[in-house]
């Protein structure tokens, strides 16, 4: 499975950005894909999750509310719309694929990872 992130850059506080991860590859029938974030000196952290086929998702608190992830079955695509946003989600975003329906790591995948900046 290959994974490709883009849609990162900047953003001022308040501001909107789109990310999406396109997959290609031997995806499954049952997954679920993910986005992660790793700010400088931090580590990378949960941000939200969609399972492909049953469609529920799941947020981390810091992002429930003004993140929102969704997918696009035709293109084998998962958007994360992002708004309201705050200097402090300021990272670099990496979208990820597991087998499974279930969202929590381990993922199989991983894409590039894409940079988001937000300016106060």
């Amino acid at each position: 499975v290959q994974l490709q992130a883009s849609g990162g850059g900047l953003a001022q506080a308040g501001g909107s950005l789109r990310l999406s991860c396109a997959a290609s590859g031997r995806t499954g029938s049952s997954y679920v894909m993910g986005w992660f974030r790793q700010a400088p000196g931090k580590e990378r952290e949960f941000v939200a999750a969609v399972a492909w086929s049953g469609g529920y998702t799941y947020y981390a608190d810091s992002v429930k509310g003004r993140f929102a992830i969704s997918v696009d079955n035709a293109k084998n695509t998962v958007h994360l719309q992002m708004n309201s946003l705050k200097p402090e989600d300021t990272a670099v975003y990496y979208c990820a694929l597991k087998q499974g329906s279930q969202y929590y790591p381990p993922y199989d995948a991983w894409g590039q990872g894409t940079l988001v900046t937000v300016s106060s």
